[in-house]
């Protein structure tokens, strides 16, 4: 079994797409780290990037064609100015000319050169084929697969060995949820403490909070911008920005000038049951349209389920604990990242494999969770409501209109934020020895349901809504 840290399920990236955007590039990062590994580099005189499967069918309402265009510059999603993606791409359109890697430069029309092929590779749906002709005229390529949530693989997993080592270093090494509770049990710890102890095997303390620091800024920024954004969304669905005129209305007149002077003001906000609702919804709403629009967002365990987990977590921030601070903070991620694992390692968390139940249901499992825990639940309830929360996601398909991450992801986002919060109320309130379906009966009935469902309902956009709502219509 392979190791997951909490910060493998929450990466931050470039939306729309975990799988079809974060992934292809950081694809494309690691056949440039080849290339260079070889001095291939300046030896490069063309390249060529084969899409297959969902990659291509969807792939241009994802920015999968940008997406492994910025991996060939060089950049990275984590730290590329926003702001600055269009304008390099529009660049490279324009010249026909890539900088690969920065250094060297090379012909390169995306049009010519960015081939999408409809044919499924037989390891995943999401496989990607990069080729470079060198000046010898020899032709060099490789094959990686985005398999969701922003993880990579190539066919001989060279990196596999190296995440097992790591698995089984860690002081409790967990791939299912009954072995989750019996070391809590054993040992006496809340799942957040074990969860910590594992991560402290990969990394110290100051790295562990510097890392979590970072994920809760980019979440906090990334409802701040969602919130304070208006118009249309891009792709052509001329979907318009909700969250906006939402907070709008919600919000008081307290005077802010940051993320987190916001969210102090938004404390002092009196909220009742139906702007509770609204507040939720306008969170998730808020980091989906940043999503949608090439934004910065924490891949949660997706890019298309990213607004989930903020919400809630704002959720407890802002109205059930008014004192809660970095610790709580923490203690959520880790809960959320360790549940996030058990799906990974027993389904999967890649809509192309599983439908829209691998990335919402997965995230809403997470989300309620993780606010178990905060709101004193034991480990027993914590995986109960994470179960509750999945137990009522089985089946969703995943049918992008257009092939855009908007309809119906960004509404399916407020959905699985309010759900996580029920079940974590039902959990709450209910003796968990009582219940009758654990998580990991959950977790395998889910990778049936995966493997039963049509490729269709799966990230192709060829059934569903994608095919039942013309873009005419939009």
């Amino acid at each position: 079994m392979e190791s997951i840290s909490v910060f493998d399920m929450l990466k931050i990236g470039v939306g729309p797409s975990s799988s079809h955007t974060l992934g292809p590039w950081r694809a494309a990062e690691r056949w440039l780290a080849r290339l260079d590994s070889r001095g291939n580099i300046e030896k490069v005189i063309g390249v060529e990037v084969h899409l297959y499967g969902s990659l291509s069918l969807t792939g241009k309402g994802h920015a999968t064609d940008y997406a492994v265009m910025l991996g060939l510059l060089g950049k990275d999603p984590e730290t590329i100015p926003i702001e600055d993606i269009h304008l390099l791409i529009e660049g490279i359109k324009k010249e026909n000319i890539l900088l690969l890697n920065g250094i060297q430069k090379i012909p390169f029309d995306p049009k010519q050169h960015i081939i999408f092929n409809k044919k499924f590779l037989p390891l995943h749906a999401n496989g990607l084929k990069f080729m470079a002709t060198l000046t010898s005229g020899k032709i060099i390529s490789k094959t990686y697969y985005s398999i969701g949530g922003g993880f990579v693989i190539s066919e001989e997993r060279k990196n596999a060995k190296l995440k097992v080592d790591m698995f089984n270093k860690f002081p409790f090494p967990v791939q299912k949820g009954t072995e989750l509770l019996k070391f809590c049990e054993n040992e006496g710890l809340k799942i957040s403490e074990l969860v910590l102890e594992n991560e402290r095997s990969l990394r110290n303390d100051e790295e562990i909070d510097h890392q979590l620091h970072r994920i809760w800024d980019t979440m906090l920024e990334c409802m701040y911008i969602g919130c304070h954004t208006e118009g249309i969304l891009p792709g052509g669905l001329n979907v318009k920005r909700r969250a906006f005129e939402m907070h709008k209305n919600l919000k008081s007149d307290l005077p802010y000038a940051n993320p987190e002077e916001w969210l102090q003001t938004l404390r002092q906000t009196e909220v009742k049951f139906r702007q509770i609702l609204q507040w939720v919804s306008c969170f998730a709403l808020s980091v989906n349209e940043v999503n949608a629009s090439l934004g910065r967002v924490v891949t949660a365990p997706t890019n298309g389920s990213a607004g989930v987990i903020p919400s809630v977590l704002m959720y407890y921030m802002i109205i059930e604990n008014h004192a809660g601070n970095y610790e709580h903070i923490k203690q959520f991620l880790l809960v959320a990242g360790e549940i996030g694992s058990i799906f990974k390692k027993g389904a999967t968390i890649s809509a192309a494999m599983g439908g829209c139940q691998a990335e919402i249901g997965v995230s809403s499992a997470m989300a309620a969770g993780a606010l178990t825990e905060l709101l004193g639940g034991s480990p027993e309830q914590v995986l109960m409501a994470a179960e509750i929360a999945m137990e009522h996601h089985l089946g969703l398909t995943c049918d992008p209109i257009g092939g855009l991450v908007q309809i119906p992801c960004i509404e399916r986002n407020s959905m699985g934020a309010i759900k996580a919060i029920n079940a974590a109320e039902l959990a709450l309130g209910s003796d968990p020895s009582a219940a009758k379906v654990p998580l990991d009966k959950v977790v395998q009935t889910m990778w049936e349901t995966a493997k039963d469902m049509s490729s269709k309902y799966k990230e192709t956009s060829e059934g569903g809504l994608a095919v039942g709502v013309f873009l005419s219509d939009c």
